[in-house]
């Protein structure tokens, strides 16, 4: 089979479509202004010239449309104009196929978001409380037109990604958004999911005003990007697989901070989570639970909740064993009538313990700090040969 054959010259992921410049090449030459290039889906683009360059063309296609890229054009009679290759995606991001293969699956030709300009990227990120470090790295990786960092592969998985989760804003379940990335490759790696939270910034906000979400609340949520960066540097790197998964909760709107506490919409239980901002004071979690009770009936008068629910290693009766009785953290655990113990799928309370208290997975336990009743009681508990155990527990609102 004869095939016209382009040579990419540039991918520019927009919402939903590849958009690509191009020189194609039939079997005669360069191809003549005005083709007419069809997709698998029969949808059909004209491709018009981009300057005086001969065979230059700029064309954008639905997703749909496309495998992902080979840079290989067939004649409009094989309906198939350019097929992504997600094997070569995977090999070119040094991830696995699967990976792609879902991330492929899951937008489809879905509309992604834009970036916010980068003029404006500063101002926001400190609205997201990004520490000045955080945010310096994060602008010098900024995707910019032509920038080398970004290759082909990358922009498409930004993209991608924007669109996966923005096809479940308003979701509340847990949602990886894209692959786990070599991070140590540069900042484009090391940041590509904080710039598709930033494209979400704008969605969300939207979201949340359609619920008549006061501002202030929107970004106390928005800004556990800034918490959770802090975290990952202080862990090296160690946390943010995690990360990158928990935050595209607060990016479709399901994540809400009042006071103390973060509140999970879904199900018939609003969830509780405990950032890292200050003691857990019995009267600071009243206070939350009291603007909680508010807010969940006035902003999502359809969802019906009856209880409050947590799912935490905080509540593990072993704790009981090491902490006084007036301790903040046995005060709040008897709050909770607590389901009987199942083993939680892929968690481990080991892990999630370390990674709470210490900051870090890798330290020997011998080299952890015991300044603390509550380290003190971690590192004893496993020098012992013992585990720790993530409890779940509910009490009505």
């Amino acid at each position: 089979m004869r095939k016209w054959h382009a040579e990419v010259v540039a991918l520019h992921p927009f919402a939903g479509c590849l958009d690509f410049t191009a020189r194609l090449y039939g079997p005669t030459g360069p191809l003549t202004p005005g083709s007419v290039a069809r997709g698998e889906t029969g949808s059909s683009v004209r491709l018009p010239l981009v300057g005086d360059a001969p065979g230059m063309a700029r064309a954008r296609l639905p997703y749909a449309v496309l495998e992902h890229a080979e840079s290989v054009w067939e004649r409009p009679r094989d309906r198939r104009i350019l097929r992504v290759n997600l094997d070569e995606t995977a090999t070119q991001l040094g991830v696995p196929l699967d990976d792609i293969d879902r991330v492929h699956r899951l937008a489809g030709d879905r509309p992604s978001a834009p970036l916010p300009a980068k003029a404006d990227a500063p101002a926001l990120l400190d609205r997201l409380a990004v520490r000045p470090d955080d945010a310096a790295e994060i602008m010098a990786g900024w995707p910019d037109p032509g920038s080398p960092l970004w290759t082909p592969e990358l922009r498409w998985l930004l993209d991608r990604s924007v669109a996966l989760v923005r096809a479940d804003l308003g979701g509340h379940g847990w949602l990886p958004p894209g692959p786990e990335l070599p991070r140590e490759r540069g900042p484009a790696w090391r940041h590509l999911y904080v710039y598709a939270y930033l494209a979400l910034t704008g969605v969300v906000m939207d979201y949340h005003r359609e619920h008549g979400i006061d501002e202030a609340v929107s970004w106390a949520a928005l800004a556990d990007l800034g918490r959770n960066l802090a975290v990952d540097r202080r862990m090296r790197g160690e946390g943010w697989p995690v990360m990158q998964s928990w935050l595209t909760l607060h990016a479709r709107g399901a994540i809400y901070e009042l006071g103390r506490l973060q509140y999970h919409r879904g199900g018939t239980a609003i969830d509780l989570h405990i950032p890292e901002s200050g003691p857990m004071t019995p009267e600071a979690v009243e206070a939350s639970l009291g603007e909680a009770r508010a807010f969940f009936p006035r902003h999502f008068p359809d969802e019906h909740y009856t209880e409050f629910a947590c799912g935490s290693w905080l509540l593990d009766p072993q704790l009981l064993e090491y902490l006084p009785e007036d301790s903040n953290i046995v005060r709040f655990q008897r709050r909770f009538e607590l389901d009987p113990y199942e083993e939680p799928e892929g968690l481990d309370a080991d892990v999630e313990v370390l990674r709470f208290v210490f900051r870090t997975l890798t330290t020997p336990l011998d080299q952890l700090p015991r300044r603390t009743a509550l380290q003190r009681a971690v590192i004893d508990h496993l020098k012992a040969g013992r585990h720790w155990r993530i409890r779940r527990g509910h009490f009505p609102i």
